[in-house]
């Protein structure tokens, strides 16, 4: 039996995506949208405009999107559909705006959500054309992609651009990595377990340790990839709002702001980089030839079809919260491409025990908790049992996992579906705040400013782990992915 999700705070709404043809848009945004309509949570009035500079043709663009929405009833994707229009505006003015003002102010009592899935460089004319023909009003709503600027200074000018047409409250800038169950379930792990909340401190964990691993290379995002790196494209974002949700103080209430506050203090304690540290506690690598189950990889500098680069597809670093909960713990963060498998995981390492009685053990008297954000979800709780029999007490390490497939019959929601329905609500918890994106410039540029002269480019093999041995403290290690 099918349970319905509750829809009391769900508004009716138009979608308009900017990009609206565009790879996220068919892959993410749209079948985000269907598969919480097939779950009967859209039960409202709603229609989604996807704008294109050039004609498309509907059958075909249909098609397109049915490919990525799985094994689904075919007479609720026609349904669905219905709701489904192109809008084909070749420049962003007010004159080929005419045609969107008109669909939107034919259903003027629903919430206009602009979700702007195109590079920010067009974020400006799109504003302006939006305020020129009065479509950005009280209830509407912006979502925002990454890149959002290169640096401080071209965040500050988008930021500049989008609240000429938009306040705060408006802007969603989404991450979907905010979006995964298990990232969600930090907040539950940590602020509803007794357990766990007591422990998380200094007095009690070693390290910290996230890592964002990706077996493919940089594909079709050459251009934007070599103007990029890993650094920006990774670790500025997606590993610093982890790390904001691991290390934030409990807030007051689930608020957006009041939870958006504690992560920001997170960020503003971030230690800056020095040229010392720059040189002993962060590595920068690029890929190079190499082979993965038997086949042959190219290196970056083949897929970008370039003859040099400088640009990082690897970083490892070491950084520390400069606060009372955080005070000389090592938070270590790894990103890289063309490593040896894909997976992305969050890993606590808890102190050794003080005394240890068992004299003969051959593990150390720790445990770790481990929060597997893909390509499965779950958590796991690594702890020391013993092993049954006769012969002493000899123990090893063993799992207690919460694993979301084996655990929950329902489909699991994507994360872009969990965040669409946030816009939809008005629920900028998981969103980031614009000061939260500055804090996070300003201490990425503590790197960004000096690493070329100071961290130099190593090479790593396709296929493997990379570098990232070089930042870890003595006695301590990356944990690696399952088999």
């Amino acid at each position: 039996m099918k349970t319905r999700t509750n829809t009391s705070q769900i508004k009716d709404f138009n979608l308009v995506i900017f990009g609206g043809n565009g790879d996220l848009s068919k892959r993410k945004i749209i079948p985000a949208l269907f598969h919480r309509f097939a779950a009967e949570q859209l039960n409202v009035e709603f229609d989604i405009y996807c704008v294109s500079r050039s004609p498309q043709d509907r059958d075909a663009f249909l098609k397109e999107i049915e490919g990525f929405l799985g094994n689904v009833d075919s007479k609720l994707v026609k349904t669905f559909f219905k709701r489904l229009k192109i809008l084909v505006v070749p420049k962003n003015n007010a004159e080929n705006y005419a045609e969107m003002k008109e669909c939107l102010e034919a259903n003027s009592n629903r919430q206009a959500i602009f979700y702007f899935s195109v590079p920010s460089g067009a974020f400006s004319e799109i504003c302006t054309a939006l305020k020129e023909t009065g479509l950005s009003k009280e209830n509407s709503k912006v979502v925002l992609e990454k890149p959002l600027g290169h640096s401080l200074k071209s965040s500050e000018e988008i930021n500049n651009i989008i609240m000429s047409a938009f306040e705060e409250r408006q802007v969603f800038r989404i991450d979907h990595y905010l979006g995964k169950e298990t990232v969600q379930n930090l907040m539950v792990l940590r602020f509803a377990n007794h357990l766990f909340e007591r422990a998380w401190n200094a007095e009690n964990i070693e390290n910290i340790q996230i890592t964002v691993a990706e077996s493919l290379g940089v594909e079709k995002r050459a251009g934007y990839y070599d103007k990029t790196g890993a650094l920006l494209d990774m670790i500025q974002n997606h590993l610093l709002q982890l790390l904001c949700l691991i290390a934030m103080e409990p807030p007051s209430s689930l608020n957006p702001d009041t939870v958006r506050n504690e992560k920001q203090k997170v960020l503003e304690s971030l230690r800056p980089f020095t040229k010392e540290t720059l040189a002993t506690d962060i590595v920068r690598g690029q890929y190079t030839r190499g082979a993965s189950n038997g086949d042959k990889l190219n290196s970056y500098l083949e897929d970008i079809d370039a003859y040099d680069s400088e640009t990082e597809t690897f970083v490892a670093l070491k950084t520390y919260i400069d606060n009372w909960r955080w005070k000389n713990t090592p938070v270590y963060l790894r990103t890289g491409k063309r490593m040896k498998k894909r997976y992305s995981d969050i890993v606590i390492n808890f102190k050794e025990l003080p005394h240890n009685i068992f004299q003969d053990s051959q593990h150390a008297l720790r445990n770790k908790l481990i929060i597997r954000l893909q390509p499965e979800e779950r958590i796991e709780l690594v702890q020391l049992s013993k092993i049954p029999g006769p012969g002493g007490y000899r123990f090893k390490p063993i799992s207690l996992k919460l694993d979301f497939i084996d655990s929950f019959q329902d489909r699991m929601p994507d994360a872009y579906e969990r965040l669409i329905m946030d816009v939809i609500r008005g629920n900028q918890t998981l969103f980031m705040r614009y000061d939260e994106l500055a804090s996070a410039w300003r201490w990425i540029e503590s790197i960004t400013d000096n690493w070329k002269k100071h961290t130099p480019l190593k090479l790593y093999e396709s296929g493997t782990w990379g570098p990232g041995d070089d930042v870890m403290d003595d006695n301590t290690q990356w944990k690696t992915s399952p088999k």
